[in-house]
């Protein structure tokens, strides 16, 4: 997948060109993802050509906001003078409009420009339908001014009847009005994309070392930096690519990409994300990425790319809106031969067709599933959850077993101190901070979680001094005037230690949970064994969030299974910890395929949640895999929904979506086409007879409504809670 740049490194998927920017004249139409044409790129002098081909809001390919509103204004400022001086207005007012030579003709004159100048969209999009062999709304509504203005010519030139000058100009403006508010619509929901393009900065600070050694920076185009580059970011500005910080610390704010709403905190070692905002620290980052390998053109990629999937519900629409066309060209003509039948004056029996034509047009059933989508994908991504494949977000509705590997999904994937036991006079916090400070200068994984749970618990670690590892035992240092030792059973029993009853029980219930367990020692007397101070039991952490996450799946009916290669007693304590009843544990890759083919075979519906890498080939034989933990590598190509963050409650935000996204899709097909069956008839003019009767006018604003009322129940997404 490639990208392209509009303007000073403002970075957008392939194919995609921004509102603004279209505006501009750089392009038109909607997202489209695809790899660009060299030869053309090149030509464009690095701005990627972007065709008019159709893409998930297809209707609109090539519409552009500001046209349709200017169209509008234009046409309304005509009609205006068709209705001044025809003879609806004045008839319905009683008044008589200014009289001046040749103003009789004014009607024709302001209707005809209306036609030509506001009626060109409908019938360039007509034009294009019938050359595809595809006649749908445009043809339609094309039909319909069509056939009302060369009547009104015949009219206006002596042949009987009623011209429809004023009809055909409101009908124009009121078709030009429902597309520029449906436009500002699909606007909105496009605008994610374009949203996330404006996350990056258009300038870097670059460090460097001159002749002199000495430090400069200097300001440099983000389109400009390369891997290896040294940025500088100052409190406040947003990061200009991926990177690794080398130097200070900071906050960062990384809500608009991973949709985190509180900052993390980013010190040297850390990865940082373009587009995220610094806070009130200053970092030095080493540039790993940029351009369309950064995460946030990954996301950008796979936001577009799900808001062009075409769902199973759209394969109906475009189905049913086909048919309705045709129907509506039948009954339009059988209309107007009925009325000419049974005596129907000419003008009468046109404006009934007119009307049929204009009420069907299958507007609503074009726009009813992609604009869905295109705000279900948008609304997602804010969320931290990312579409891969739309077959994910439609399939998660049914899912009734969620599936969850354990390291790195329900568990941290990292070693971290679960358990504390003390010795009489000792608190679980001076333990901690102790053996923390011995272990700041400790290799081994056991000592950088030690560490990494005193920090977590906000403790300040003292300097430690005469550090040793002592291999196979553990470690000894100096702190605090006091010689401290850190090791497992072969250091108690080289030391000599004997451990209190208290401590004894807790080293073996740690062996027992599948935990590791270190005992912290201090020397007090110049002679003699250290005396034990505590027991610390390790273990891959259980994640905060996931026994929320746990708990809200069941709520709802969903059965929660665990799959892993662990061991059956680290299994069990997490199992029990999270309440999960049903544990397959020291499970091989492999057979956790199986064991997913299994629980499909039963009938269940199921999705995997894992991490993309070990569990890919059974998260792919689910019903719906999702990747969980994705950070900065946002491509996870096993899974058809990312989660951004590293939190299994997305997993129930996604199951959520994907149940509002149906609902509202089956809402809008039942309006789009269901109101023809009221509204053909009428606007054919079944009861006449007893005076109601469908005006052209009115049809077009039926029409314009039903696609309005579409168009706002799909915005109602937005107020849906996921969390």
């Amino acid at each position: 997948m490639s990208t392209a740049t509009l303007g000073p490194n403002v970075l957008y998927p392939a194919g995609y060109v921004p509102e603004d920017a279209r505006q501009a004249g750089y392009g038109g139409g909607v997202p489209v993802v695809g790899e660009p044409d060299a030869h053309h790129h090149a030509a464009a002098g690095g701005h990627q050509v972007v065709s008019d081909a159709a893409g998930s809001l297809a209707p609109h390919a090539g519409h552009n906001v500001r046209a349709f509103r200017d169209r509008f204004w234009w046409s309304a400022l005509g009609t205006l003078l068709t209705l001044v001086w025809g003879h609806m207005l004045p008839g319905a007012l009683g008044f008589s409009a200014p009289a001046f030579p040749g103003c009789t003709w004014m009607p024709a004159a302001a209707g005809t420009a209306v036609f030509v100048y506001g009626g060109r969209p409908f019938v360039q999009g007509a034009w294009r339908e019938m050359t595809r062999g595809a006649p749908g709304m445009m043809t339609l509504i094309a039909l319909a001014i069509g056939v009302s203005f060369v009547f009104s010519v015949a009219v206006t030139l002596g042949a009987s009847g009623t011209a429809l000058w004023e009809e055909l100009a409101t009908l124009v403006t009121i078709m030009l009005l429902g597309h520029w508010l449906e436009m500002r619509a699909v606007g909105q929901a496009e605008g994610a994309l374009g949203e996330l393009a404006k996350l990056l900065p258009d300038m870097a600070t670059r460090v460097h070392t001159d002749a002199r050694g000495a430090e400069v920076a200097e300001p440099i185009r983000v389109a400009d930096l390369r891997e290896g580059d040294l940025v500088l970011v100052r409190p406040g500005e947003q990061l200009p690519a991926d990177g690794v910080v080398r130097s200070g610390a900071s906050e960062v704010n990384e809500a608009a990409v991973t949709g985190e709403s509180l900052p993390v905190s980013r010190e040297a070692g850390a990865q940082v994300v373009a587009g995220t905002l610094n806070g009130s620290g200053s970092l030095r980052v080493e540039v790993r990425a940029t351009g369309h390998r950064t995460a946030l053109a990954g996301i950008m990629r796979l936001v577009s790319g799900a808001q062009q999937s075409r769902f199973g519900a759209q394969l109906l629409a475009d189905r049913t809106a086909y048919w309705l066309t045709w129907v509506a060209l039948g009954s339009a003509v059988v209309t107007c031969g009925a009325w000419l039948l049974v005596g129907a004056a000419p003008s009468y029996a046109v404006e009934r067709m007119v009307a049929t034509l204009v009420v069907a047009c299958p507007h609503a059933l074009g726009l009813a599933i992609p604009l869905v989508v295109a705000i279900a994908t948008s609304l997602g991504a804010r969320h931290g959850l990312l579409v891969r494949d739309r077959r994910g977000l439609e399939e998660a509705r049914h899912v009734d077993t969620v599936v969850f590997d354990k390291t790195g999904t329900l568990t941290r994937g990292v070693f971290g101190v679960v358990d504390v036991t003390t010795a009489p006079g000792w608190g679980a916090p001076d333990v901690l901070r102790l053996a923390g400070a011995v272990e700041v200068d400790g290799e081994h994984p056991i000592a950088r979680g030690v560490v990494r749970s005193a920090r977590e618990q906000g403790l300040s670690l003292p300097q430690a001094e005469a550090f040793a590892a002592l291999p196979g035992h553990g470690v000894r240092a100096r702190v605090e005037g006091r010689t401290v030792f850190v090791g497992g059973p072969a250091m108690v029993e080289s030391l000599g230690v004997v451990l209190p009853h208290a401590l004894d029980v807790a080293r073996a219930a740690a062996a027992m949970r599948g935990q590791t367990a270190v005992v912290v020692m201090e020397a007090r007397a110049k002679s003699g064994p250290p005396e034990a101070c505590a027991v610390l039991a390790l273990a891959d952490q259980v994640r905060p969030e996931a026994k929320a996450a746990v708990r809200a799946l069941q709520g709802t009916g969903i059965q929660v299974v665990m799959l892993t290669g662990d061991s059956p007693a680290v299994a069990q304590t997490v199992a029990r910890t999270l309440e999960i009843s049903t544990v397959h544990a020291g499970v091989l890759p492999g057979d956790k395929v199986e064991r997913i083919r299994q629980l499909r075979r039963e009938g269940r519906r199921v999705a995997m949640v894992g991490d993309g890498v070990n569990d890919a080939a059974a998260m792919l034989s689910a019903d719906v895999s999702v990747a969980i933990g994705a950070g900065t590598s946002v491509a996870v190509e096993a899974g058809d929904v990312v989660l951004v963050r590293n939190d299994p409650r997305d997993v129930v935000s996604i199951i959520r979506l994907s149940r509002v996204t149906y609902r509202k899709m089956v809402q809008n097909l039942w309006w789009a086409a269901g109101y023809n069956v009221v509204a053909i008839p009428l606007a054919a003019g079944v009861l006449a007879p007893w005076g109601v009767v469908l005006t052209p006018t009115i049809a077009a604003l039926l029409m314009s409504a039903s696609t309005l009322v579409v168009a706002a129940n799909a915005q109602l997404i937005r107020r849906e809670p996921l969390a």
